[in-house]
């Protein structure tokens, strides 16, 4: 019965947990490229986050289609991309917003969101750049480093010279998008007590408690 007991605390918060609340390593104010108007990354609160470091003149450029791809593939499973254009490195990228945004449009057609181009690396870095440099303990070393950030903030940061779409990292994706079925849970409710004594623990899809 106590196996059972744990079952139910466990489905309880799988199905009530507050997921409203935002992690305060995306509560930041970020201004859209070429715009005045600013988001709150906490409106990405629940999705899967690869923040991107990203530039229109560097040898990394053409990852833009892998970026634009894995989004399109992922995006309806709870995937985001978010696009941080920046001139830290050799200033590659535009000094001009409106070509940045030009650019990335017509020449790769990229719909994921991109914001002000800005500083990712020491003390000018942008406010959310900043908090993903001092949680994860490691900052972009070129243009196109890719921080992977799981729905309970775990971060991983991607380098440069890996592309985005390789299978090694659509592996990393869909191993923390993968949602965990609630028809699991209601397989192991439906364990009766004598079941659950002749063991000492259960198997969730997996994940043992």
């Amino acid at each position: 019965m106590k196996i059972l007991s744990l079952l139910f605390l466990f489905a309880s918060s799988l199905l009530f947990a507050d997921d409203s609340s935002c992690k305060n390593l995306l509560d930041h104010d970020v201004r859209i490229l070429a715009s005045s108007d600013s988001e709150n990354l906490c409106a990405y609160n629940d999705k899967v986050i690869m923040a991107v470091n990203v530039a229109s003149s560097c040898g990394f450029t053409y990852q833009y289609e892998g970026l634009e791809k894995i989004y399109d593939k992922y995006k309806q499973k709870g995937f985001i991309v978010l696009g941080f254009p920046s001139r830290d490195f050799l200033y590659q990228e535009f000094k001009d917003e409106d070509k940045t945004k030009e650019f990335c449009k017509t020449t790769y057609d990229v719909s994921f969101p991109l914001f002000a181009t800005s500083k990712v690396r020491g003390d000018r870095a942008n406010s959310f750049y900043k908090n993903l440099a001092k949680n994860s303990g490691e900052e972009p070393s070129w243009n196109f480093s890719k921080y992977l950030i799981s729905k309970n903030g775990d971060i991983e940061l991607i380098p440069h010279t890996t592309n985005p779409d390789s299978p090694e990292v659509m592996k990393k994706i869909e191993a923390i998008i993968k949602p965990f079925k609630l028809e699991e849970v209601k397989n192991c409710l439906l364990y009766t007590s004598d079941a659950a004594d002749e063991e000492d623990s259960v198997d969730l899809g997996g994940r043992r408690i």
